[in-house]
């Protein structure tokens, strides 16, 4: 189709509504980001001085890029009502960079700047991934069963996510039960909350209330939290190069998060590119997620460690008739708020307690979404994903001394624990492969986890050489044992067929 000149509007009335939606979302997030940080002890000066403008930078550039794609998609139609792509900082994926990344980097090295490095470095290589997945996404997905992929992801929801959170709500019961209530009877239930306020507003804004109201958050918090606003330069940084020296070093258990987690983000942002072409604005997938793999590199070169996405919340803003101009105003507005300190402000005023049941819906929601996504016979694949990262959670709260720790619990924990990711997509594909009887695909799993346990990718403290020699005689034995049932199957067709010619 041949492009023509037409008057695409920069924003238009529709784009207002948009925007408070897309809003709404993105602050949601960075709120939850900076209040989960200084949870886990990181300064101010991380938090708000790094990681923040850094998360900012990826949110500005996605945005005002999908504006600019939104504007060639409507010249090359000879269309005005293009609607822009949403974007901002991937939810699920953000749980497990906080969680599954930089929490158990901050447990294993005892230091809030080394930590914040590496989970940088972390952001920069899965934007990387994202970006070469672009072009081969597709091969790579149909090659991982999605119940190993999403139990593996369960997994990181079901611990550092759903589980670290409850442990939260807990710790003040009257702020976090009412919170919780609020969650599961608005969100779960469905149910309106007064005004028609949305309930993890209201969760947030109850909570609040209530722990000033009882002395759990001192009135010095509103001071301290208007104290922070100021002028916070959003500046480059050389972190992420630093970071990755560890993450191919003695973190390299860090590391394997980042494949499935990346294919997560990839295929997330192909089904919502997908969605968007279904009520007419047919964008390229592949460009997308290269987007996407850039906007968080961008991210990470600034200080931020947080991948970003497509949001499946763009169907809204076109059923809005919005156009580009609510993407480009988040953009500014974003910018706007990480420079000024007014997310610092909302950060330092909210306790944690009244935000934790957010999170423990969400992951809540993920653990459901592994099992609703599979068929039921695929369930005990999805259950036993999952079970690695109980191992890791455990080993990465008990900081360095976990070897000591837990072996009076058990030997096994801490090599469980050890590339926890790797370890449970490949149970979860191999236990796919039985349940379909394919155990040829069931062989190549078995092998690639001797693979990886020799190296060190797991099951090892860092990557050397025969570095983790029983299991890589293990996954080899069981390789054979798959050769042997998959010798069985191929026989027993073999009878079928034989049976078949001699009856026909």
């Amino acid at each position: 189709m041949t492009s023509k000149t037409i008057h695409y509007p920069l924003y238009k009335k529709e784009d207002t509504d948009a925007f408070f939606a897309l809003f709404q979302n993105n602050l949601a997030n960075f709120v939850v980001i900076a209040v989960t940080m200084l949870g886990m002890g990181f300064p101010a000066s991380i938090v708000f001085g790094k990681v923040i403008p850094g998360a900012a930078v990826a949110v500005m550039a996605g945005n005002l890029y999908y504006a600019y794609m939104a504007k060639q998609l409507a010249q090359k139609e000879g269309r005005t009502d293009v609607t822009a792509l949403s974007y901002g900082i991937s939810t699920p994926v953000m749980f497990v960079f906080l969680f599954g990344v930089l929490a158990p980097a901050n447990a294993l090295t005892g230091d809030h700047e080394l930590a914040w490095k590496i989970a940088v470095g972390a952001a920069f290589l899965s934007g990387l991934v994202e970006v070469l997945v672009s072009f081969s996404g597709n091969w790579i997905r149909d090659r991982l069963p999605r119940a190993a992929l999403l139990g593996a992801i369960a997994g990181v929801a079901l611990t550092f996510v759903a589980g670290e959170m409850l442990f939260n709500t807990f710790s003040i019961p009257v702020v976090g039960l009412v919170s919780l209530a609020i969650i599961l009877i608005g969100i779960v239930g469905k149910l309106a909350m007064p005004f028609r306020i949305p309930a993890s507003l209201f969760a947030v804004v109850a909570g609040t209330i209530l722990a000033f109201a009882l002395g759990y958050q001192s009135p010095t918090a509103i001071q301290e939290g208007l104290a922070n606003i100021g002028f916070y330069p959003i500046l480059p940084t050389l972190a992420p190069f630093e970071g990755m020296t560890y993450l191919f070093g003695s973190l390299i258990g860090i590391l394997a998060v980042l494949i499935p987690i990346t294919l997560y983000n990839a295929i997330e942002t192909m089904n919502n590119v997908e969605a968007m072409s279904s009520v007419g604005d047919s964008y390229d997938v592949r460009k997308c997620q290269a987007v996407d793999g850039a906007g968080t590199m961008i991210g990470a070169l600034f200080g931020g460690l947080f991948p970003t996405t497509v949001y499946i919340a763009t169907v809204g803003s076109k059923q809005m008739g919005a156009g580009r101009g609510y993407s480009i105003l988040n953009a500014i507005v974003f910018g706007l708020a990480a420079m000024s300190g007014v997310i610092a402000a909302m950060a330092a005023i909210i306790p944690l307690a009244a935000v934790a049941p957010i999170l423990v819906f969400v992951g809540m929601s993920m653990v459901g979404t592994a099992f609703t996504s599979n068929d039921k016979k695929y369930y005990p694949a999805v259950a036993i994903a999952m079970l690695p990262y109980l191992a890791n959670y455990v080993m990465t709260r008990f900081n360095n001394a976990a070897g000591e720790v837990v072996s009076n619990i058990s030997l096994g924990i801490v090599p469980l624990g050890q590339g926890a990711l790797f370890t449970a997509i490949l149970l979860g594909a191999m236990t796919v492969a039985i349940i379909d009887r394919n155990f040829k695909q069931a062989i190549i799993f078995s092998l690639i986890a001797s693979l990886l346990s020799f190296v060190g990718f797991i099951h090892a403290p860092k990557l050397a050489i025969n570095a983790a020699p029983d299991y890589t005689i293990g996954y080899l034995l069981v390789g054979v044992l798959f050769g042997y049932y998959a010798w069985k199957e191929a026989k027993a067709s073999g009878q079928v067929e034989v049976d078949r010619k001699v009856a026909a």
